[in-house]
């Protein structure tokens, strides 16, 4: 019997109730516009010179990575955003992820009239799910920490906003 691990699809989904309606966190939910609310970007910017039917931008995080992120699908109806990464620097351990964020209103409860917010990722199979068996690679572990900050800076900014 072999040691090795097997590589296996890995994904995750974190969620969050953030505390405004659904109009006021869905406007903020372009790629374009992470870094006015995920406090981990500095800078993001459209990337000039790809073809007109494909929306990429430039994240610049405060660490220094550096990441170009492609959106794949966007829903105005339903209210979702699934992007890929398709550059990193410095570069990805893994060979790729898709990631998602879907919106809904709550319609009903003691949470009626905020919004509902789900991100997804589904990495490739040689993403690393535990960080603390190599943080270097730990990827799966260190998006869910990842997602859930950004989910409190978003709920933060909206709640500014009211």
């Amino acid at each position: 019997m072999s040691n090795t691990p097997i590589p296996t699809s890995t994904s995750l989904t974190e969620s969050a109730v953030i505390p405004a309606q659904l109009s006021h966190v869905w406007h903020l939910i372009k790629l374009q516009d992470f870094h006015t609310w995920w406090s981990k970007i500095d800078e993001a910017e459209e990337v000039k010179g790809a073809s007109p039917e494909t929306d990429i931008v430039q994240w610049k995080f405060k660490d220094g990575t550096v990441l170009e992120v492609k959106q794949e699908e966007h829903s105005a109806i339903d209210h979702y955003i699934t992007y890929s990464i398709i550059s990193a620097s410095p570069a990805l351990t893994y060979t790729s992820v898709v990631s998602t964020i879907r919106c809904y209103a709550v319609t009903s409860g003691t949470a009626e009239g905020q919004t509902f917010v789900t991100w997804s990722a589904n990495f490739s199979s040689d993403a690393d799910a535990d960080v603390s068996a190599n943080p270097a690679t730990g990827v799966i572990e260190d998006a869910r920490f990842k997602r859930k900050e950004a989910l409190a800076d978003l709920a933060a900014v909206v709640g500014k906003k009211k």
